[in-house]
This record gives C-alpha cells, sequence and structure tokens, in this order.
C-alpha cells in the first residue's frame, strides 16, 4: 500500500488597512526579497535607478556573498533600504505555512508606502521596461491612475548560451517566449505597480485595492478582473514591459535549481515547475530588443 504525506496548507494573501497618504509623498519605490544576487544586482539597481526608481527596498533573506555590499556601492544611502529577513514562518493554530515574500511585501506597506506615490513588487530577473517616455513615471501616464496595474511576465530563455557569458544580463538575453499571455505551464504570471495607500490585500501576484477591490489595469489603464486579465485581450506592453530573465543559461539554470526555491515547496516539485517552464519558455521564442534600445537612448550601457 502506497501512502501520501498530506499537503501542509500554504497561506500567501494578507489583507491589511491601508496606510494613510503623506501630503508630501512622491516617486516610484521598488521593494524586493534578495538572497546572493551578487552577480545581477549591479545591473538591475542601475537599470532601475536610470528609469526613475527613487528608492529601493530590499528584503534581505541572509545574503552570504556581497549583494548588499554592491547594493550600497551603487546607490546612495538615501536611496537604499536595507531588511534582514529571514522568514520562515507558519500559522501557530492553523499550521499553515505563511508566504515570506507575501509579508515582507505588506510590511513595506504599512511602514514605508506613506512616502511613495507608486510600488512596484518585482525580483531582481525581473526589469521594468518604459515603452513611453525614457522613466516609468513617463509611462505610467498610460495606465490612466489606476492604482493597481497587472504586467504579464515576457520570459526570455538562455538565447542559445550554454555558460553565462560576460556583460550584462539584458544585452545576452535577447530572445523570449513569443506570447507572454500563453497558457502553456509556469511561463505566464504578472507582477504588479500599486498606489500603497489604497492597497488592501496584499499577495505575490496580485493586489487589491481600496475602490477596486481585485480590479486590476494593464498598462494602457483598461481595467480586467483578477481572473480576466489572464484573456489575450489583456496584453499591453505599449507603455510598460516586464522582462523577466527567468533562466539564463544552462550553467545558470543549474546554479538556481541547485539554490533551491525561497517559498516552502519541495525541492523535487520546485525543479520541476522551472524545467517545465523553461523547455516552454523556449517553445517558439522572437528577439527583442526594446531594453538595450532604451539603454543606448539613457547612454548608460558602460555602467549596467
Amino acid at each position: 500500500m502506497k501512502f501520501f504525506r498530506k499537503k501542509q496548507p500554504y497561506s500567501k494573501t494578507i489583507s491589511i488597512v491601508p496606510p494613510k497618504a503623506s501630503a508630501s509623498r512622491n516617486g516610484i519605490a521598488i521593494v524586493a526579497c534578495v538572497k546572493n544576487e551578487e552577480p545581477y544586482i549591479a545591473e538591475w539597481l542601475t537599470f532601475h535607478r536610470a528609469v526613475g526608481v527613487a528608492h529601493f527596498f530590499l528584503y534581505d533573506d541572509g545574503s552570504d556573498d556581497r549583494t548588499l555590499d554592491v547594493a550600497r556601492e551603487r546607490l546612495p544611502a538615501e536611496a537604499l533600504t536595507v531588511i534582514p529577513w529571514r522568514g520562515r514562518m507558519s500559522d501557530g493554530y492553523s499550521g499553515n505555512i505563511l508566504n515570506s515574500q507575501t509579508i515582507a511585501f505588506a510590511h513595506a506597506i504599512l511602514n514605508f508606502g506613506s512616502e511613495f506615490e507608486r510600488f512596484a513588487f518585482i525580483d531582481v530577473d525581473e526589469f521594468i521596461v518604459p515603452k513611453e517616455g525614457l522613466s516609468i513615471a513617463d509611462s505610467l501616464s498610460g495606465s490612466k491612475g489606476f492604482p493597481n496595474i497587472s504586467l504579464p511576465w515576457h520570459m526570455f530563455g538562455s538565447s542559445g548560451h550554454i555558460q553565462r557569458p560576460a556583460g550584462p544580463v539584458s544585452r545576452n538575453y535577447t530572445y523570449r517566449a513569443k506570447d507572454p499571455m500563453s497558457r502553456l505551464k509556469n511561463a505566464s504570471n504578472f507582477k504588479c505597480i500599486v498606489d500603497p495607500c489604497e492597497v488592501t490585500e496584499v499577495s505575490i501576484h496580485h493586489f487589491s485595492t481600496r475602490d477596486h477591490g481585485e480590479l486590476t489595469s494593464n498598462d494602457r489603464g483598461e481595467v480586467f478582473s483578477r481572473r480576466g486579465r489572464k484573456r489575450p485581450e489583456f496584453y499591453s506592453s505599449d507603455f510598460l514591459q516586464l522582462n523577466h530573465y527567468y533562466g539564463k543559461s544552462k550553467e545558470e539554470l543549474e546554479q538556481k535549481l541547485a539554490r533551491g526555491p525561497a517559498s516552502p515547496a519541495s525541492r523535487q516539485r520546485y525543479e520541476e515547475r522551472v524545467r517545465i517552464a523553461v523547455t516552454n519558455i523556449e517553445l517558439e521564442t522572437v528577439r527583442d530588443l526594446a531594453i538595450i534600445d532604451l539603454v543606448e537612448k539613457l547612454g548608460v550601457g558602460e555602467h549596467l
């Protein structure tokens, strides 16, 4: 007789009371959870600083490389806040595992959100690429002020690299999955830019806001339900594009798998999910140079 271990419940959504907006609030901040991102964080910070991000909140999950040193070297002190975040928690009553990334996002909103007009919640392998003007602020005009914007992943693959090439990720990886709204398993999802003073519900890939509930807009201000954003007609990258450099070279993919999941998922399930995603990304690809064109316009290529 074969026995199966019961899957432990996993809580990924938190309800909050939105913070009160400061009269002087201004600018866009990025909130990210990091761990051992030394090879990549300099480019990520420099690029997003160049497109107008005012502040970075880095929730550090016990990095033991130079991730934080590099961040402090690249940014002025007033543009960086580092929060130690070795969060492995479960609910004492129900036993539900609590998602430390979701809790970090809620913490950022409640403690820092009152000072900023927008928060973007992304990872170090994700780049927000303005397509209208040269800054994220310019491109946000397309969303018509909606407080919850969902950006679909544009999933970049290996671009044929076996080993990690020298130079910036954004220049080396230029081929992505053709359809960002693909229903192929693990190959599509969203990250969000929100007005932190309107958020009532926090998760990794979706938010709810005070007057609009779960409704979310694309980058050109077209509003859909949370489920409706998965429909092909939601897709737009007219104003903002989210590049997700998911697997990179085969060498870097194996390193990613060796590090294992940040979430409580089992290593086996994590590896299966990642390999399925990488396979699906490579099924049909197109070359996408939007970020390279922008970097050249900004004149920051030599600093990445």
